[in-house]
């Protein structure tokens, strides 16, 4: 369900290739969307399919019970975790990609963070080719020149490319799940071995959670950015950070019939 349309206003800047996105929370619009939000962030640790049977074999106690063992209690791992949902939510609303594998589900620990690039996006061109997208996540109170050079740095290596480990994760969780997602998890197998994409195929994203306003460290990141390949800077500034983190993890852990 679209979260950042009844959400957030957009300040953007565009040069070419390379866009620098500011979204603030429109006047009401958290309440617009704060019960989708709730359900999104239970789509990434488990699937909508599975609680509603849990619900039905369980009651909507037991299938809480059941949630909340996955979900994480502490704030360093769910504001991870939530800028990463948020990145991957708005990568599929906005910038045309596919995030195939919601990677939260796959978690050995609810308080652990997750290796690898932190979402990857799938896409197809006009001639049916493979098209990704590389991102990084980052969530802070208080965002600062280090975290954005550290994610930077993150989205440089491996030539740009998304690293193979993290591709690999993708495209054996496609091959799992097999039907329509067969093929598509064959083809990134493929590329893993043959590194065919050029740079101008490999998209890259940056997505920032913060509660202070862009520091001028996310503009001199997007004016040394160069035309080499799509990039996107968001900014998603929530004044209340901590606050809003805390409130909307406790409503995903909540299940009722109401």
């Amino acid at each position: 369900m679209p979260l950042f349309d009844k959400w957030c206003d957009n300040s953007e800047q565009a040069d070419k290739k390379k866009k620098f996105w500011k979204l603030t929370e429109k006047t009401g619009g958290r309440a617009k969307i704060q019960a989708s939000l709730a359900e999104t962030i239970r789509s990434h640790y488990d699937s909508l399919e599975r609680i509603a049977s849990d619900v039905e074999e369980l009651g909507y106690d037991g299938a809480a019970a059941i949630l909340r063992e996955r979900l994480p209690r502490g704030k360093k791992a769910r504001s991870g975790d939530l800028g990463e949902i948020l990145a991957s939510e708005l990568v599929e609303e906005r910038l045309g990609f596919n995030v195939p594998v919601r990677r939260m589900r796959f978690k050995d620990g609810r308080e652990v963070a997750l290796r690898g690039d932190d979402f990857i996006g799938v896409a197809y061109d006009g001639d049916d080719k493979l098209w990704l997208l590389k991102g990084e996540a980052k969530s802070r109170a208080v965002l600062g020149k280090s975290t954005i050079a550290e994610a930077r740095e993150a989205l440089k290596r491996h030539n740009g490319r998304c690293t193979p480990t993290s591709l690999l994760f993708v495209a054996d969780r496609l091959l799992d799940r097999g039907g329509d997602d067969e093929e598509l998890g064959r083809t990134i197998r493929t590329e893993v071995a043959l590194k065919s994409l050029p740079p101008a195929r490999v998209d890259h994203a940056l997505f920032t959670l913060s509660g202070n306003a862009p520091p001028q460290a996310l503009s001199d990141d997007f004016q040394a950015l160069g035309q080499r390949r799509n990039q996107t800077i968001v900014n998603l500034r929530i004044e209340d950070h901590q606050a809003f983190i805390a409130e909307i993890y406790e409503e995903a852990g909540e299940l009722g019939d109401d």
